[in-house]
């Protein structure tokens, strides 16, 4: 009788895995990788995830452009991933009021609280608003050109001078050095992360530590980094110690700042602060610590990493691309002449091909290598995949670059040409197709300053000297929402003679 039970019991639990399979096959009838029972789709990302975004790319080509993943049975881990344009443009653009940054979202990106990044609707219209009218300014673009000048001339190029011949981490020099302009961007102070000696600062760690527990919440289910949450283990306790840290010093910056402008009530004569924490609090006066503290972890994220990482690839990828380089320093010779005060906003908005070259490294290798929506009500994409109400989509970004259909043959190529006309002007390429500044109406509100910003470095650097990657050197993509270089970008740091 015992044998009976069971042989019945074990009989229904094969039965039971298979309708279970059967159900899983028939809501995912695109599916991107082989739907195990109960575990998803989630074992072969795992396997893979030393080399994600490759990964996906491989995946995506091999289902024109689009697919469903489910994560394991009682997750919310199923999203509909795509990086054809045509998805893209519908929604990010089309269909922009349907398709949401969604409480999902807010969850796992919690670290940036109710900022502009995160929120959505009226929330999302008031910072755009305010920080579109700050961006707008002359003024701010005048503050913008002497703050990069002065990190530059200051601090960046003796550091420079200091390490030639040596090895040196060249993803660390312009984090440290984005690190510091955005400080004196947002907050008015220097804090001198890129100095000789390469000092630790605690504030620029946590934002590292923070970004890759947050792309550690994109691939784990919602489940296992809440559970490890409540404990505070692991990746959750790195997190919890990082916005810990990082909330330390943003209102402790707040703080001084209030102080600041009670001083400049009491003295008239006190100077004006043009930075971007004294600009927003005086914009409206109204607003409080914890939207300040969210308005200066948006910033500092949009204003540093990104930065870093467009920089990084691009003199990577210069490095590699000799003809390339020759071009860019050739066409700074014929525009900027040989003094080192011709490298102004003005002047280095002249390089067509530096523009290029910039554009294709933010092609191949985009700063923010994915992007998260979810849809409000039903809808059916371009490519003729539905979707449902409360669906997670997933933007590849990266994935996007390297289509042969959407950039040719030589997708993998890092080939600035592309970028220039017949008449040497630069060709326009729609938000949908490039899309390393977003697309729709949340494209980045900081595309022409970030331009400016690595325009500026780029000659500085490129006019006074060569770099040179390290013979065998690969470069590999780190696992985070940014993508930088895992273990720092080697080269050594020769004179140029200009």
């Amino acid at each position: 009788m015992a044998f009976l039970l069971g042989y019945a019991a074990a009989t229904i639990a094969v039965l039971l895995c298979i309708l279970h399979l059967f159900h899983r096959r028939l809501c995912c009838r695109h599916p991107l990788l082989t739907d195990y029972p109960f575990l998803g789709m989630l074992p072969q990302l795992l396997t893979n995830l030393w080399r994600c975004h490759d990964f996906c790319t491989d995946i995506l080509k091999q289902h024109g452009a689009t697919g469903e993943f489910t994560g394991p049975w009682f997750t919310k881990m199923n999203y509909l991933i795509t990086s054809d344009p045509i998805n893209v443009h519908h929604i990010m653009s089309k269909s922009f009021p349907n398709y949401v940054k969604g409480p999902e979202f807010r969850d796992i990106f919690q670290a940036f609280g109710d900022g502009i990044f995160t929120a959505d609707s009226e929330a999302w219209k008031y910072n755009r608003e305010l920080f579109h009218a700050l961006f707008k300014h002359k003024s701010f673009e005048v503050f913008l050109e002497k703050t990069i000048h002065n990190k530059v001339q200051n601090s960046l190029l003796p550091i420079l001078d200091h390490v030639q011949g040596k090895v040196v981490d060249l993803q660390d020099i312009f984090n440290r050095f984005t690190f510091d302009n955005i400080c004196c961007i947002v907050l008015g102070r220097d804090p001198n992360c890129l100095s000789i000696g390469f000092p630790e600062v605690a504030i620029e760690k946590a934002f590292n530590e923070a970004e890759e527990s947050i792309f550690y919440r994109h691939v784990v289910p919602r489940c296992v980094w809440k559970l490890q949450k409540w404990l505070q283990i692991g990746q959750e306790k790195k997190m919890t110690e990082a916005c810990k840290t990082l909330d330390q010093f943003i209102y402790a910056c707040i703080a001084s700042k209030r102080e600041e402008q009670c001083k400049y009530k009491e003295n008239e004569t006190g100077e004006a602060h043009a930075d971007l924490l004294t600009a927003v609090m005086r914009e409206g006066k109204g607003h409080e610590d914890g939207f300040l503290r969210d308005a200066v972890f948006n910033l500092f994220v949009a204003g540093r990493d990104t930065i870093t990482s467009a920089l990084t690839w691009f003199f990577w990828l210069v490095a590699t691309n000799p003809l390339v380089e020759a071009k860019i320093v050739a066409e700074m010779k014929d525009k900027l002449g040989s003094s080192e005060e011709n490298s102004g906003v003005e002047e280095v908005k002249k390089l067509v091909y530096l523009h290029g070259a910039l554009c294709e490294a933010l092609r191949l290798y985009p700063p923010i290598p994915f992007e998260r929506k979810q849809a409000l009500k039903a809808d059916m994409l371009p490519s003729g995949h539905g979707v449902n109400p409360g669906t997670n989509i997933v933007l590849c970004l990266y994935a996007m670059g390297r289509f042969e259909q959407v950039w040719g043959k030589d997708c993998m190529e890092f080939k600035p040409e592309r970028w220039i006309s017949d008449k040497g002007g630069l060709i326009y390429v729609p938000s949908y197709k490039f899309i390393a500044f977003n697309s729709g109406p949340r494209t980045c509100l900081g595309k022409d300053s970030s331009f400016i910003q690595m325009k500026m470095v780029a000659t500085a650097i490129l006019r006074k000297y060569r770099v040179q990657v390290l013979q065998g050197y690969v470069a590999t993509p780190t696992l985070s929402i940014v993508l930088l270089i895992k273990d720092g970008l080697k080269v050594q740091i020769t004179k140029r003679e200009f």
